[in-house]
């Protein structure tokens, strides 16, 4: 499986960002996806998941309310919609694929991972 994260950029604090993950190789369906993310110096860490179905996601407490996860199984792509984005949330983004039926949020919980995508919000 090959995931590609595009959408990462520079943006203001407060602003809005929408990252992609399109997956190939195998089909997409089955499987939770999430994003992950790791800032300089920082270990990586979970930010969003979402199931099958898309019914069922989970989210890092400290990006709930701002961020959403979606996918789009037709598509074969998941994306995370970044809002109200924050200074901290300067990192680099990384999607994952887990063969499995429930959301993970530990990198172990992931089979597969992206090249990742750089976000950087400036104050």
């Amino acid at each position: 499986v090959q995931l590609q994260a595009s959408g990462g950029g520079l943006v203001q604090a407060g602003g809005s960002l929408r990252l992609s993950c399109a997956a190939s190789g195998r089909t997409f369906s089955p499987y939770v996806m999430g994003w992950f993310r790791q800032a300089l110096g920082k270990e990586r860490e979970f930010v969003a998941g979402i199931n099958q179905s898309g019914g069922r996601t989970a989210y890092a407490d400290s990006v709930k309310g701002r961020f959403t996860i979606s996918r789009d199984n037709a598509k074969n792509t998941v994306y995370l919609q970044m809002n109200s984005l924050k200074p901290e949330d300067t990192a680099v983004y990384y999607c994952a694929l887990a063969a499995r039926t429930l959301i993970g949020s530990h990198s172990y919980d992931y089979d597969y991972w992206g090249q990742g995508t750089l976000v950087t919000v400036s104050s």
